[in-house]
């Protein structure tokens, strides 16, 4: 592993538990921490459980080191929390839940053959929204957990809390010979490691300028939720981190518009939306549940104003459906 002098111990200092430094491995981006450590685990027919609503590469990653994809479906009436039952009755090998803790859908998981295991089921645990928290929710990383520290990959990066996305920098932190095994699929460019040290050298969670920036995520959150409340048929999760929604339109599924045809799943109310509205939004589909829409509110407040209006003209033509 190559590490510009200094990254290491910062990243140290950073986090909230102990790694040395060959407990760490720089990567080109959080997605590529995420493959190679699945690359790296994952023999042909083990299985990788995989929260929903999930990344869209995740199913595919799996795919790519021949192991099989398992999703487990979380609810909107839930506040996508994971259902730690459903977990269970996945984990047919072992007898206890991993960390029997509920708020599972920080990461996603994969189980690990090993010789002298039947089974050993590592916690892959991605945690690039650790600073764009909404108070009084708090972040708490898998591996401080009791007993999960040499069970745990932790996955994290600089894209999102300090804006860097095009610098393509993450690190992956957990026990030394699967970073090592991690490492020998591929490492970090140095400049990117430099940019990093000055985006560290702000402060722990990046000082001022970035909980400047989380105050105008909240308070987009906050104009979004109220907004799309007003609409109805819509259900609404509240985000308590992070700068996207996540909500169910279903609704509105089963209109049929006059020149687009019928709206009956997440892909063509965004295409309708796109096509009336001029709002690009992403299908919930993509994301292991087509009930929803992804919206991102990484933009002006001003912008999603307009965006928010131009959606609820557009959703005039539909008449939500309504259960009695």
């Amino acid at each position: 592993m190559r590490f510009v002098k200094g990254t290491q111990d910062i990243l140290l200092m950073q986090a909230h538990w102990s790694y040395t430094p060959d407990q760490i491995l720089v990567n080109n981006g959080a997605n590529q921490g995420i493959l190679q450590a699945v690359l790296a685990v994952c023999s042909p027919g083990d299985e990788v459980l995989i929260p929903a609503p999930f990344w869209v590469s995740y199913p595919e990653m799996a795919r790519l080191a021949d192991a099989i994809p398992v999703i487990l479906p979380a609810h909107i009436s839930e506040n996508f929390l994971l259902d730690p039952k459903l977990l269970e009755s996945k984990l047919n090998h072992i007898a206890e839940i991993v960390g029997r803790h509920p708020r599972l859908l920080i990461g996603f998981f994969a189980y690990l053959k090993l010789p002298e295991f039947s089974y050993m089921y590592l916690v892959l645990s991605g945690e690039t929204y650790e600073h764009i928290i909404y108070a009084p929710a708090t972040h708490t990383s898998f591996a401080s957990f009791p007993g999960m520290w040499d069970r745990t990959l932790t996955v994290n990066g600089f894209s999102k809390a300090f804006a860097m996305t095009g610098w393509r920098l993450s690190y992956l932190a957990g026990p030394k010979h699967i970073v090592d095994a991690c490492g020998k699929i591929q490492s970090a460019s140095s400049i990117s490691q430099k940019a990093a040290l000055a985006a560290l050298g702000l402060g722990y969670a990046g000082g001022e300028v970035v909980s400047t920036m989380v105050k105008a995520f909240r308070e987009r959150r906050d104009f979004l939720v109220t907004s799309f409340g007003e609409l109805e048929g819509v259900k609404i999760s509240e985000p308590q981190g992070a700068f996207y929604l996540f909500l169910d339109f279903s609704s509105y599924y089963g209109s049929k518009i006059d020149g687009f045809g019928m709206i009956d799943g997440s892909e063509p109310l965004c295409r309708y939306l796109l096509d009336k509205a001029q709002v690009a939004l992403v299908p919930g589909d993509a994301f292991g549940d087509d009930t929803c829409i992804r919206i991102s509110y990484a933009e002006s407040l001003t912008t999603l104003k307009e965006a928010v209006e131009r959606i609820k003209a557009a959703l005039v033509s539909l008449k939500p459906i309504i259960p009695v």
